[in-house]
């Protein structure tokens, strides 16, 4: 027995034999059969608890509980109430669909625990729950200290003739997912346009719809868009917003050159314009990343977002956004409206992470183990080529971009792998217009690294049933 989740299973297991009032075996007698500690057998407890499945009687011990007898519900008068559903809504994507413990979860959004911070995470909360700031509101644009490390990490990687962000230029946002849907709803009209590369991410293609502006295409090549596409586009379509990631691009991992960048910013710069810069896998670099376009900018024509979200932990959403002028109290108004401010205890126990001299040596060590899984991943696949092709070989972020051949359905593929025990995320949902093909995409930062060959086989199985 390794953990709480597995006792708890087998007990949910013995539970559902039980008859309602059954006894459950004592603690002691537990913590003999399956050779666990009295904590871990508490906790399982607590968990059954909480599902509703054990009760507790003092000094008798714990019970299953009698449940209560399943009615069927009636909500077909929503139909009427909630009319016609907004374009807006759209279904949950694939990066945020939960696995088992036992699947292969390549679809994931997120890197898997054990490349996470944890320790410092843990000496965090110790220090921020005894702080005497604990139960206080944070200011609304964010704690002042967390303001500065963002704005100072932008400043140093600014020449010495940008003007650097000021920590008043900082704003400290719930995740930068909702952060962009607050720059859509500052910067644009209703029904305006915003240019984007395709593919693009998909909580962007979300933000769009929640924040009713329009998606429009700009084209690219290996170094990033295409700057006569790019110049046309603005001048057509009435947009004021290019939303880009330009390092480490999700899905496809590229990086737009550092001359591509310096001659977006000028096209930027021109036509009077917004680049919302996604900086979202900064941390995950394998290679070192080039400068931000922020960095390059300080006419105030870059919205730079940068989220820890990720790199520290995803119960610690946390990001923000660094804007200049006017745009950015538009901005602070917008998220202030939508979520008051964000929480105090997030912010201080990120601040204390990435403030603690151990953070940099978490960031190298965490580069290595990238790189491993990136390389063990693609070699697993190598074997499904040309069924699967990898678009490019990433030097940071989370993914790998895969190209299926004449004949394959994303949707079938993933559908039958999944049954299968290994998830995978079909790469329609990144597509904000018609896809030029069949793509999925795999995270190398996933759990289990020792089963990606296993995964790669199950995969193969079913490319091989397909193409029959």
């Amino acid at each position: 027995m390794s953990s709480v989740d597995d006792l708890v299973g087998h007990l949910r297991q013995w539970i559902d034999s039980a008859a309602p009032g059954t006894q459950l075996p004592s603690s002691r007698r537990l913590v003999e059969q399956y050779r666990i500690s009295p904590v871990t057998v508490h906790k399982a407890m607590d968990i059954l608890k909480g599902l509703g499945l054990v009760e507790s009687r003092p000094g008798s011990g714990t019970f299953v509980r009698q449940q209560r007898t399943a009615k069927s519900l009636d909500f077909t008068w929503q139909a009427a109430a909630l009319r016609e559903a907004p374009p807006r809504v759209m279904g949950l994507s694939d990066p945020l669909h939960n696995a088992d413990n036992t699947s292969i979860a390549f679809h994931s959004g997120y890197p898997s625990p054990e490349l996470l911070p944890l320790r410092l995470i843990r000496s965090a909360l110790n220090r921020v729950t005894r702080s005497p700031s604990l139960a206080d509101r944070s200011p609304s644009a964010g704690l002042p200290e967390l303001q500065s490390w963002f704005a100072q990490e932008l400043a140093h990687r600014s020449p010495a003739t940008i003007s650097p962000p000021m920590p008043r230029d900082v704003t400290i946002v719930p995740g930068t997912q909702s952060g962009l849907v607050a720059v859509f709803r500052s910067l644009c009209a209703p029904g305006q346009a915003v240019l984007c590369e395709s593919p693009t991410y998909w909580g962007a293609i979300l933000a769009a719809r929640q924040g009713d502006v329009r998606l429009k295409v700009v084209g690219h090549d290996s170094d990033g868009p295409l700057i006569s596409d790019l110049g046309t586009a603005l001048r057509t379509t009435g947009a004021k917003v290019f939303y880009a990631q330009p390092t480490f691009h999700n899905p496809t991992g590229t990086q737009w050159s550092l001359s591509r960048r310096e001659e977006v910013l000028e096209v930027i710069r021109r036509h009077g314009a917004f680049l919302i810069e996604d900086d979202w896998a900064r941390d995950f670099a394998i290679a070192e990343p080039l400068l931000p376009l922020a960095a390059l900018d300080d006419s105030g024509h870059v919205i730079y977002l940068r989220s820890l979200t990720k790199s520290i932990s995803p119960a610690i959403r946390v990001g923000a956004i660094i804007a200049r002028g006017p745009a950015r109290d538009r901005i602070l108004g917008s998220i202030g409206a939508d979520a008051l401010y964000v929480s105090g205890l997030l912010q201080q126990v990120a601040a204390d992470v990435v403030m603690n001299s151990a953070w940099k040596t978490h960031l190298r060590h965490l580069r290595s183990q990238l790189a491993q899984r990136r390389d063990l991943l693609i070699a697993a696949l190598s074997p499904l080529a040309p069924a699967l092709s990898l678009v490019h070989i990433p030097a940071g972020g989370l993914n790998l971009w895969l190209r299926l051949a004449e004949g394959i359905d994303e949707q079938d593929l993933a559908s039958r792998c999944s049954s299968r025990g290994t998830y995978i995320a079909a790469g329609q949902q990144w597509f904000p217009s018609d896809p030029p093909g069949q793509f999925i995409r795999l995270n190398y930062s996933s759990p289990a690294p020792s089963r990606f060959h296993e995964g790669a086989a199950t995969m193969g199985e079913v490319l091989g049933e397909i193409l029959r």
